[in-house]
């Protein structure tokens, strides 16, 4: 069979789709790029193209049902584990939908692709700003408070902490050479924060506050 127009519009159209989240991506520095965005896209877009062209009227969809489970080994090489942190999931994931754009062009599926990728481009643009807006509502602090030696104040500091609308998660309690040193894990919205620490501030035993 020859080379045809059709073929390489679906070409052109995965490099032109599966290039434009790869765009987003190489902007923010991400280790699956605009090259790698664009040659998961064509590789998906042939894969399914010579499923639909061998498979026949037997199994067409094979060869493209491998592309599902086979991306994943490539989308898990991005997850990296940093301590407690997970870093990659949002690159694994648009490894994964690089190669969904490459099967949908190559199963001619070209308006609901197009609009696919502007969803995509969308989530990967607006809402990380709309993450770090929900995350600025209910975040997580920890608290390194000093007092001067004298009793166990860990029920006082919870109760300090519960009065000012905010979850205590865990008090540990040390000893220094100047007094007794409490850090606090603190989870609440950020006004509640600033009521907290207003409250330490006048604690008459306090020596240090640090967050």
């Amino acid at each position: 069979m020859f080379l045809t127009v059709d073929d390489l519009v679906k070409l052109g159209l995965a490099v032109l789709l599966a290039g434009l989240v790869g765009a987003e991506r190489e902007f923010h520095d991400k280790a699956a790029g605009f090259r790698t965005m664009i040659l998961i896209s064509v590789g998906a877009t042939l894969f399914t193209v010579f499923s639909l062209r061998l498979g026949g009227d037997q199994d067409p969809v094979r060869i493209a049902a491998g592309i599902v489970s086979g991306i994943g080994f490539l989308g898990a090489g991005a997850i990296l584990r940093d301590g407690r942190r997970i870093a990659g999931l949002t690159t694994a994931a648009t490894i994964w939908l690089a190669a969904a754009i490459g099967m949908g062009v190559g199963a001619d599926q070209w308006a609901f692709t197009a609009a696919a990728t502007g969803v995509i481009l969308i989530v990967l643009w607006f809402f990380p700003r709309l993450e770090l807006w929900i995350d600025s509502l209910r975040h997580t602090t920890t608290y390194e408070v000093v007092f001067a030696a004298g009793p166990d104040r860990r029920e006082e500091l919870r109760r300090l902490f519960k009065d000012c609308a905010l979850r205590v998660r865990n008090v540990r309690l040390s000893k220094s050479m100047t007094g007794h040193v409490y850090r606090i894990d603190v989870h609440g919205p950020p006004l509640c924060h600033e009521d907290a620490v207003g409250r330490l501030l006048q604690h008459a035993d306090l020596l240090e506050l640090r967050a």
